[in-house]
């Protein structure tokens, strides 16, 4: 029903956002990395997918193309509805997912809340013919420089940030001599804009 809407982002919530377009607030629920992707008072696209089910009539979106594309393939796996879906896409990029899912990697997706071992060995054994392998970004996240960075990688993936959404950021910042708890303040203080 809807490709895309493209909208002033006016709020933004742990898992949605609201999208001013000619005066309607359409609500769109996203994933953490799409949430990184938005600033709020700026035009943004939400690449759309339109639920209807008995519980109410909700949107999904996207900043890219690429991840409702996953969100759709995850959506084809048995038991997996639309807050798994974005769990996962909060948890891993769509890149480290089709990375995962070829090297038959479940303990990936047992990082995303509500995702146990059953429903990860489902998601490769359901997914695995349909990932485009050429496609692949084999080295996609950047090289961690020295201990201090992976210190303070597992340091603010435990306050509930995912590995993308830290990995986003500190690729943005010089932390050559920094030790990993200059670098969390960073990170977190530039998080919380």
């Amino acid at each position: 029903m809807y490709e895309y809407i493209t909208g002033k982002a006016v709020n933004t919530k742990d898992d949605y956002v609201v999208l001013d377009n000619n005066g309607i607030g359409y609500k769109i629920y996203t994933s953490k990395n799409s949430l990184m992707d938005i600033v709020i008072g700026q035009n943004v696209t939400m690449y759309i997918h339109f639920s209807l089910r008995e519980d109410g009539i909700n949107l999904y979106g996207f900043t890219t193309e690429e991840e409702l594309e996953m969100f759709n393939l995850l959506l084809l796996v048995s038991k997996i509805g639309p807050k798994v879906g974005l769990s996962i896409l909060s948890s891993l990029t769509p890149n480290q997912i089709k990375l995962a899912i070829i090297k038959n990697d479940s303990s990936q997706f047992c990082n995303a809340p509500g995702v146990g071992k059953k429903t990860a060995s489902r998601i490769i054994l359901e997914l695995k013919d349909r990932i485009n392998k050429e496609c692949i970004v084999i080295n996609e996240e950047p090289e961690l420089k020295n201990d201090e960075i992976e210190m303070a990688i597992h340091g603010i993936m435990s306050l509930g940030y995912s590995k993308g959404e830290v990995l986003k950021v500190i690729d943005k910042i010089d932390t050559r001599g920094m030790a990993a708890e200059d670098i969390i303040r960073e990170v977190l203080k530039r998080l919380s804009k």
